[in-house]
């Protein structure tokens, strides 16, 4: 292997220096079918360069092949249950079980065509060593990643279930990178697409006043009444709380699941959706007052209030400490049918999208990804709606309808009795109009700042 190692070693060091640059190994690897993309060999150069200097020595090449030879032998033994040498797909098929993934016999055998070189429908040592070499993914869990419901992407609510990250991920800082493009992807999407937020808002709260507002007339309203600016009336506190409620529902999503997952046991579909659920609920009774000040600088009138702290001291003289909680019932009622509903209709459009079009590779490429996170996002969101339009009734109704405050139930009767159950979907239009450009925005912004903070690529 070692006489293999020094040819490939030479046929890559093009000017024949005795060093490989990023450049040289990335085209090398590209031009011999290794890897697709240049970015994908950008970490095994910095996991190979071990003094720094910017150059992949032979050494330095030769111990990154050893060490990473030695890791894919590990994965190859745990995939490789009844140790005859080699991978099957029921193995495969149980392997991914024990991480919570659950696919069918014919998955698991499209994954092995991808890696079987000689058609025998198993994998052996060579084949499989020669399929990862220059792959920089180290366990099985890295290898179906790109099925990962990534939540980089972000679409506005504050529902989704925390990311996963690997072992590796956590002991070299990478997850604190991801969370921080994470954050500043949603930022800018929740800042490009805050016009139809807050005309979502407006629906919700004045909506059953005239009972014909309607995107058209719901935009020249505000644009009337507090000129273009108005139209990002609350996006301060919407991106501001990105920060701590991402923060709180990381820590939170960790321990739940060390709570509802025995030692060295892998989390699976169910213990994630409590643990994500759960992390959420955490995450939103913390950070709620600015769920309930988003909502009220959003509906207020131009010279109603200043800014957050003039929101909030203005709250609190008149209306006490319990108006921040205002509409916690319902929105923490909504966690449950959102997250669970995303995370099903995920699984589905995945297991359907191995199924029929899973040829060469399990990896779907980004549009396939970016559409299923989007409509199972979108399916959540529809089914957890009305008890998000309640709860923002009942943020705003102390300055919208008076001194009649009404509770949850009480709200629920009134809107179908008076509007029917239309009415517990208004202002889902312009919700459904800024997911589209949410996707995209936020896709662009986290991939470009995963680059600058210098995430590796999977």
């Amino acid at each position: 292997m070692d006489a293999l190692y020094e040819e490939l070693f030479r046929y890559l060091d093009h000017n024949e220096d005795g060093t490989l640059d990023i450049l040289e190994l990335q085209e090398g690897l590209r031009d011999i079918g290794v890897i697709e993309f240049l970015e994908e060999g950008q970490k095994i150069f910095t996991t190979g360069d071990i003094n720094k200097d910017g150059k992949l020595d032979f050494e330095e090449f030769m111990k990154y092949l050893k060490d990473h030879e030695k890791k894919m032998k590990l994965a190859f033994k745990s995939l490789d249950k009844n140790n005859d040498g080699v991978i099957e797909a029921s193995e495969i098929v149980q392997s991914l079980q024990i991480l919570g993934l659950t696919i069918s016999e014919q998955q698991a055998e499209l994954i092995l065509q991808s890696i079987d070189a000689d058609g025998t429908m198993t994998v052996d040592w060579n084949e499989w060593r020669d399929y990862f070499l220059f792959n920089p993914v180290t366990d099985i869990e890295e290898i179906i990643r790109f099925w990962k419901h990534s939540t980089g992407i972000d679409i506005g609510d504050s529902l989704t279930i925390p990311d996963e990250f690997t072992e590796d991920e956590k002991k070299s800082g990478q997850w604190w990178r991801q969370l921080l493009a994470g954050g500043i992807a949603g930022a800018v999407s929740r800042t490009s697409t805050a016009p139809l937020d807050r005309l979502k808002v407006m629906m919700q709260v004045h909506g059953s006043k005239s009972g014909k507002m309607n995107i058209y007339d719901g935009f020249r309203q505000m644009v009337k009444e507090g000129g273009i600016r108005s139209l990002w009336r609350g996006n301060g506190t919407n991106v501001i709380k990105i920060a701590p409620e991402t923060a709180v529902k990381f820590w939170a999503y960790e321990q739940y699941k060390k709570l509802l997952t025995e030692e060295g046991q892998k989390v699976g579909t169910f213990e994630r959706f409590i643990s994500g659920s759960l992390a959420g609920a955490t995450a939103q009774t913390i950070i709620y007052p600015m769920e309930v000040m988003k909502t009220r600088l959003a509906v207020g009138k131009t010279g109603q209030y200043s800014g957050i702290f003039d929101c909030a001291k203005k709250i609190l003289k008149h209306e006490g400490m319990g108006a921040f909680y205002k509409g916690y019932v319902p929105n923490l009622l909504g966690i449950i049918p959102y997250a669970g509903i995303d995370l099903a209709v995920y699984e589905l459009l995945k297991s359907h999208w191995l199924d029929n079009y899973a040829k060469d590779s399990v990896n779907p490429g980004v549009v396939v990804l970016l559409g299923c996170g989007a409509l199972s996002s979108t399916c959540g969101q529809l089914a957890s709606y009305p008890l998000a339009l309640v709860r923002t009734r009942m943020q705003a109704q102390a300055m919208i309808e008076g001194n009649k405050q009404m509770n949850m139930v009480g709200l629920f009767r009134r809107i179908v009795s008076k509007e029917g159950i239309p009415g517990l979907y208004r202002g889902i239009t312009p919700n459904f109009m800024k997911v589209l450009p949410a996707v995209g925005i936020s896709y662009v912004v986290y991939e470009n700042m995963k680059e600058t903070l210098g995430v590796s690529q999977k």
